[in-house]
């Protein structure tokens, strides 16, 4: 199975047709890639408060508020593409009113044969919390998708080992990580929870990222990191766990992940860590005991 993670270059579109004709663009790109699997990043939708008047985009709460009367067409037009090209597709996110002025940031997916799927993000970082209208998730998921068990893990979620291992103990094998980061320290965080979500589970990670400068927006102005897929640091893959990267210039990173070899190479794995994930969970193991010398 092929997957394909965007570095996107956040823009300002005119209107819904344009931000339409981009999104059927940039995705087939990654289709005329090979990829059965396309992912795009996280605050995706929110390139859309462009298509309104500087009031409300330069206005976070205005734009959130203006942004749900796309949602049909949003829902619509990934669904179409997603059957168009027969490739799954991971919208990124979109900051979803669920009443009363709150919102939650869902990433959905859409299969080919015309399914949607969606995973809301359950961690929020400082600035989720300090606009006061957004709300964390409450149900973490694993999907199956032609076989194989995928997770989503949105941006910071993926800093936080519990909730992937329960993903993994579900039978996921592919942790997928749609992000957006305004500084190299929060690109450096989600690229090392991305690695240690692959090293501690043995699992495969794809994720993208926002990029470029889109200072019209509150939430989008300043976008750093690559968009890249990782795998174990063990035998038979990159000593550093990167099996694709974007460079500059590149709008995707694009992977062949064979999962029938890679529970195959379990066998010869160097280290463990996903069958020894309970060794850390012993009694003796539970406190710390705090010691000092005279």
């Amino acid at each position: 199975m092929k997957i394909a993670v965007a570095r996107y270059s956040v823009g300002s579109p005119a209107d819904f047709e344009t931000f339409a004709a981009r999104q059927r663009e940039v995705l087939g790109e990654a289709a005329a890639l090979g990829a059965r699997i396309a992912v795009l990043p996280e605050y995706l939708s929110l390139e859309l408060a462009a298509t309104f008047r500087r009031r409300i985009f330069s206005d976070l709460p205005a734009s959130l508020a203006a942004i749900q009367q796309y949602r049909q067409a949003w829902l619509e037009l990934f669904a179409d593409i997603a059957r168009e090209l027969d490739m799954h597709v991971v919208a990124g996110s979109f900051l979803l009113d669920t009443g009363h002025g709150r919102y939650r940031n869902r990433c959905d997916w859409f299969t080919p044969s015309g399914g949607h799927l969606w995973q809301d993000k359950l961690q929020l970082t400082g600035f989720e919390k300090g606009t006061g209208l957004i709300d964390a998730g409450d149900a973490l998921k694993v999907f199956d998708i032609e076989g194989i068990r995928i997770g989503v893990a949105i941006c910071y979620d993926s800093e936080f080992p519990l909730p992937v291992r329960r993903q993994y103990e579900a039978g996921a094998r592919l942790l997928v990580v749609p992000s957006c980061t305004d500084t190299a320290a929060g690109a450096t965080r989600v690229r090392v929870g991305c690695l240690a979500r692959a090293l501690e589970n043995r699992m495969f990670v794809a994720q993208s990222v926002t990029a470029g400068l889109a200072e019209w927006s509150p939430a989008l102005d300043v976008n750093t990191g690559e968009a890249a897929i990782y795998a174990p640091m063990d035998v038979g893959f990159p000593a550093d766990g990167v099996l694709a990267q974007t460079a500059e210039g590149q709008t995707w990173a694009l992977a062949e992940l064979d999962f029938a070899a890679f529970e195959a190479s379990r066998g010869s794995a160097q280290v463990a860590n996903d069958r020894d994930w309970a060794g850390q969970l012993q009694p003796a193991l539970a406190h710390a005991v705090v010691t000092s010398v005279a």
